[in-house]
């Protein structure tokens, strides 16, 4: 009865201790303002948001609505109105978008210029009379509380940054009534701005979410398996977005073989700074990837025939402990590397070691069955990282043997230590380039040109990799 009452309790405090914990996405995708504002503005030209602007219905909203509703000045706008033949958008361009945080940090504000040139014709005066607009529309992206995704919370035209000017004066019976169409411009340019545009905009965002989501789902090759990434939540932090996302293994038929969650193992986010993106995937995820291009095998050398100098030194070691054994090695003589267990891959404030346990046997002959000896190694061999293009590449530098171990011996009980550095030498020249030549092909960073870069640069934190580029 005690022992069930204790064994209550732990679950309770491992329970409370989960929940109080903070739980880290397996990566983070984070995107700057230079991509949010390129993604938007192709967008909208896709979704013809110039073409909109040039098909305002100016003159169609001013009669419709004269002098901003307001009767009593019905008359006068009815003057101004009676002297244009027609009244439309000659010339529509939207400027650099602007994309900062807003007052709370909660949302994103986008600021989108709008710079407009409208014509009208009167029978007054033979030429066309061209009047200067510059607007702005603010749009704001929220998180989506009830999805995983953001949102366009608001869209609706900055009235006080709305500028209207003649391009050109023209006789004084002329500007009076320019400057009466520009009065009632005033109230309803941004009514129809809002009306028009902001449907696209809002559609353009959408669509550029989903874009980026397609983006997210790529598959990334790792050796023959596939590292696939989804949506697992998002954020506003700053002025990035930031996409929360968990992660999945799946072997060559498409079969999932692993998946990565939210976990309490820490994960550091560095900040952008100046760089437009950034993917920061965490230490297990890497360690699945690495995993997958360096499986469980077994490696069979004949020494004597491949590496000679070697076969020499190890026949003098195995000397030391059996003459006897020493000279039943022959020109067949044959080591097994076994590495039966996943690497592991460990990080360290820029640094990276892959932890491996190998088993070493030695054979006097490919004609024996049983070994001399089997030694249980635990050995690293230090990581290099670095990126050729969009291709995340990986080495291994050197190996050493941090243990070595005497698992059984058919010759007699020996000090392992007097074969650890033959035993080292062996695994740096025949299972070192056998590993190398496996994580040659690299890891194509296929969202590196997705998001229209041809060049990546990665660096290591204490536990994750990080991914980003500063040069289109």
């Amino acid at each position: 009865m005690a022992s069930s009452r204790t064994f209550t309790l732990l679950c309770g405090l491992l329970a409370a201790t989960l929940v109080g914990a903070t739980l880290n996405p397996p990566a983070v995708l984070l995107l700057g303002p230079e991509i949010i504002r390129e993604k938007l503005t192709q967008e909208l030209k896709d979704h013809d948001a110039i073409q909109i602007l040039q098909e305002l219905p100016l003159l169609s909203t001013l009669r419709e609505e004269p002098a901003g509703g307001i009767p009593i000045l019905g008359s006068l706008v009815n003057s101004v109105l009676n002297h244009i033949i027609w009244l439309k958008i000659t010339s529509a361009n939207i400027m650099e978008l602007q994309v900062q945080p807003s007052a709370d940090g909660q949302e994103l504000i986008v600021n989108i210029p709008l710079d407009l040139v409208a014509g009208f014709n009167t029978p007054l005066v033979k030429s066309i009379v061209e009047i200067h607009m510059e607007t702005e529309v603010q749009a704001t992206i929220g998180v989506e509380t009830s999805k995983k995704g953001l949102t366009l919370s608001s869209c609706s035209d900055n009235s006080r940054s709305l500028r209207i000017s003649l391009l050109k004066k023209l006789s004084f019976m002329v500007n009076p009534l320019a400057n009466g169409v520009m009065k009632l411009l005033v109230p309803a340019l941004p009514k129809l701005v809002k009306s028009q545009l902001c449907p696209v905009i809002e559609a353009a965002f959408e669509d550029m979410q989903e874009d980026l989501l397609h983006l997210v789902e790529a598959p990334i090759s790792v050796s023959s398996d596939h590292l696939q990434f989804d949506l697992l939540s998002s954020a506003i932090k700053g002025n990035n977005i930031q996409l929360n996302l968990r992660a999945k293994l799946l072997d060559s038929q498409g079969t999932e073989t692993k998946r990565f969650s939210e976990s309490a193992a820490s994960l550091t986010i560095p900040t952008l700074d100046d760089a437009p993106f950034s993917l920061t995937v965490r230490q297990d995820v890497m360690n699945a990837a690495v995993e997958a291009f360096l499986p469980s095998e077994e490696l069979a050398v004949m020494l004597d025939s491949v590496l000679p100098e070697l076969a020499l030194r190890l026949k003098s070691s195995i000397k030391v402990i059996s003459e006897k054994a020493a000279a039943q090695l022959g020109r067949t003589q044959i080591v097994k590397i076994l590495t039966q267990e996943a690497p592991a891959l460990l990080l360290d404030k820029g640094s990276a070691k892959l932890a491996q346990m190998i088993v070493l046997e030695v054979f006097a002959s490919n004609e024996v069955r049983r070994p001399f000896f089997t030694l249980g190694i635990e050995a690293n061999s230090e990581v290099q990282f670095f990126t050729k293009g969009a291709q995340l590449m990986l080495n291994l530098n050197e190996i050493s043997s941090d243990r070595i171990h005497l698992m059984n011996s058919d010759i007699a009980l020996f000090d392992p230590e007097i074969l650890k550095d033959i035993a080292t030498d062996i695994l740096a020249a025949a299972l070192l380039p056998n590993q190398n030549g496996k994580l040659r092909a690299g890891i194509p960073l296929s969202i590196v040109r997705a998001l229209g870069f041809t060049e990546a640069s990665s660096f290591l934190t204490k536990d994750a990799i990080v991914f980003t580029s500063d040069s289109s």
